[in-house]
């Protein structure tokens, strides 16, 4: 008989209600999951666009959804 390992579910902050955004919404989850991440971290592991990432970026920290530490970036 094979024994399973069990994860700990790693627990995540619901998606705000007022992003209506497909990569607005996948930006908030990374950044909340992974606790932070630069421009080009969020460019290379999510394969968006530098420019579109800057613009989901400006519009969540507007919102208060995220803030930037130097380089870094890490939902609130």
């Amino acid at each position: 008989m094979s024994s399973q390992q069990h994860r700990s579910a790693t627990q995540i902050d619901p998606v705000p209600d007022d992003l209506e955004s497909a990569q607005a919404k996948l930006v908030y989850i990374y950044l909340d999951v992974v606790e932070g991440a630069t421009v080009d971290e969020l460019e290379e592991i999510l394969a968006m666009k530098k420019i579109n990432i800057l613009s989901i970026l400006n519009s969540l920290s507007s919102a208060g959804y995220v803030e930037r530490t130097g380089s870094e970036y890490a939902a609130n």
